[in-house]
């Protein structure tokens, strides 16, 4: 064998990784499959600019990408790393929705914390990993700015709040009472209404699917992949 064929046979062994890009994403080729990994960080940032030196995630980058990834023949799965802490509404939302209706397997893991609007993100993949002590904030809608004080205003946030709590619902085990006692709980967050969880716990209310770390996120996407390779080729042959 000549030196061009080993190089050549070394470099289809290895897997390829993409370098890092400033949106904090890569792309990585294995045998196994090809993977997307998107990081979640920060604030996720909406219709109103975060300042320089907030670390934030901007939605209007993550909306198409995530499409790119649905619809690219040459991506298996997605691996989402979360460690943010809150943002935008509406924007958080957009995202877990977008992530929630994809139909090639998804793994979420949050590493550190995933609070706020970052628990629909945590659990809008087709399965979720915590770290053991990674942390979960959960509180009611809180706004930035002039509130009129009027009955709309709060049957307003009433109605966000519900749709937050539905989606966290539909995509996760954790039982609608259970997530609304945490949301509510007094005396855990100082000056605030809310809750915080860690990892064990998180996967005890069901709103987690279980503890794990990247080798675990990474299996159980691999064997995601493998599964959904099998059934279409299964379904090409009938």
């Amino acid at each position: 064998m000549d030196e061009s064929q080993e190089k050549e046979e070394q470099q289809t062994s290895e897997p390829i990784i993409q370098p890092i890009i400033d949106l904090g994403s890569s792309l990585i080729q294995t045998d196994k499959g090809t993977i997307y990994v998107l990081t979640i960080v920060g604030q996720i940032e909406g219709h109103q600019m975060l300042p320089p030196s907030s670390k934030s995630t901007k939605y209007e980058h993550v909306l198409p990408l995530l499409a790119t990834v649905e619809e690219s023949p040459q991506i298996d799965g997605l691996l989402i790393l979360l460690n943010n802490g809150g943002g935008d509404v509406e924007a958080g939302l957009a995202i877990s929705e977008l992530i929630a209706s994809m139909s090639k397997p998804t793994v979420s893991l949050v590493l550190g914390g995933s609070h706020s609007i970052g628990v629909p993100l945590a659990v809008s993949a087709k399965r979720s990993f915590i770290a053991p002590s990674a942390a979960m904030t959960i509180h009611p809608v809180r706004l930035n700015g002039l509130v009129i004080g009027v009955p709309q205003t709060f049957y307003y946030f009433e109605r966000i709040q519900d749709r937050i709590t539905q989606f966290i619902t539909a995509n996760s085990g954790i039982k609608r009472d259970a997530l609304t006692k945490l949301m509510l709980q007094t005396g855990e967050l100082a000056a605030d209404v809310g809750s915080v969880i860690y990892g064990e716990e998180a996967v005890e209310l069901g709103l987690i699917d279980q503890i794990g770390g990247l080798s675990d996120a990474l299996s159980c996407l691999h064997g995601m992949i493998e599964d959904r390779k099998q059934a279409i080729e299964t379904g090409g042959r009938e």
